[in-house]
């Protein structure tokens, strides 16, 4: 794997010293991500089958949809989804997604509005390049904005959810209202999700891990 280096610095965040205790946390924490993950993949085996034939029903191309992340300590890794816009790129398009995207297809829609699009990321997870809670894996553009202290964030392994993805789950629609959404999402979104992020690196716990996926959960049954 490469490590995406910072713009301005050409060079990963350096390793931060570790608290009291985070060997044995990030022990526990990796267990719980590889022994869910792993059921996870073996109980949505049929589920995964039916979201696939019906990609491949709706519209031409691949079943997953695979791009660059940023993950821990700046490695860059494939993140997995299943596939929701159309498999040829429009000309001018963005690297995010705004509102009624004409890109998204018909199945593809759905998928994002109930998230299923983001399960195949238990495979990252079961791989070790992503955690059930972490922030966020950004692309390597946007990250290469990121400042010295926004860089924190990749001391951890980036997550399946997170406080910010909480907040701004329905950032797709937000960003639809404005005239310049690639603008709004660089000099206010992304910014506050950094804050909220790297409160959560600050202050790391199995407990909160727990409380944030169960508000996750209860974010996506209301």
């Amino acid at each position: 794997m490469k490590v995406a280096a910072d713009a301005s610095r050409g060079r990963p965040p350096l390793p931060q010293a570790k608290p009291r205790g985070a060997a044995g946390r990030a022990f526990a924490k990796r267990a719980f991500d590889l022994s869910a993950a792993a059921l996870g993949l073996l109980l949505l085996l049929p589920v995964f089958a039916v979201i696939a034939a019906m990609i491949k029903l709706d519209s031409p191309g691949p079943v997953l949809f695979r791009q660059e992340r940023v993950g821990l300590r700046g490695r860059t890794f494939r993140i997995c989804k299943f596939r929701t816009m159309k498999a040829r790129p429009e000309p001018g398009g963005t690297l995010i997604t705004i509102g009624r995207d004409s890109r998204i297809t018909r199945i593809g829609a759905v998928l994002r509005k109930y998230k299923f699009d983001e399960l195949p990321q238990l495979i990252n997870i079961a791989l070790g390049q992503m955690s059930f809670v972490g922030p966020r894996p950004e692309v390597p553009y946007y990250v290469n904005m990121y400042s010295e202290e926004q860089l924190r964030v990749l001391d951890v392994r980036p997550g399946l959810t997170d406080d910010a993805s909480i907040k701004y789950s329905d950032e797709n629609a937000l960003l639809a209202g404005v005239s310049h959404p690639e603008r709004v999402y660089i000099e206010q979104i992304m910014p506050d999700k950094l804050r909220i992020n790297l409160q959560y690196v600050a202050e790391p716990s199995l407990r909160k891990d727990l409380e944030i996926i169960w508000k996750t959960l209860v974010k996506l049954v209301s």
